[in-house]
């Protein structure tokens, strides 16, 4: 991941809204969830819930398609993992991650 790239997606989820919704399509999984669900699910209205959508979208952390009249919205795994991959690339000093924790011992 490029590092404006990572600025991008670190800035769609500094927002609680939008790391709300995000954190639900994670839970949901590949699936997704229509707008309309995501929208009762967290109690956001469907105005703003489009313009968080459409940041997160931009960020490329989302994905969307359509299944008849509905768009469904899932989180894009490999975005994020590519992002945590990128903030713990040079972790503790090359140390391999233990059970507890980085930096522990395995």
């Amino acid at each position: 991941m490029e590092t404006k790239e990572v600025l991008a997606a670190l800035a769609a989820i500094a927002q609680e809204s939008r790391l709300a919704v995000f954190r639900l399509l994670v839970q949901i999984g590949p699936g997704g969830m229509a707008a309309t669900k995501i929208a009762e699910q967290l109690d956001i209205t469907p105005s703003s819930l489009s313009f968080h959508l459409k940041e997160l979208t931009h960020a490329k952390l989302i994905n969307s398609r359509s299944e008849g009249r509905f768009v469904i919205y899932s989180a894009d795994l490999a975005a994020m993992n590519a992002l945590i991959g990128y903030l713990t690339e040079n972790c503790c000093a090359g140390i391999p991650c233990g059970p507890v924790g980085c930096g522990a011992a395995a």
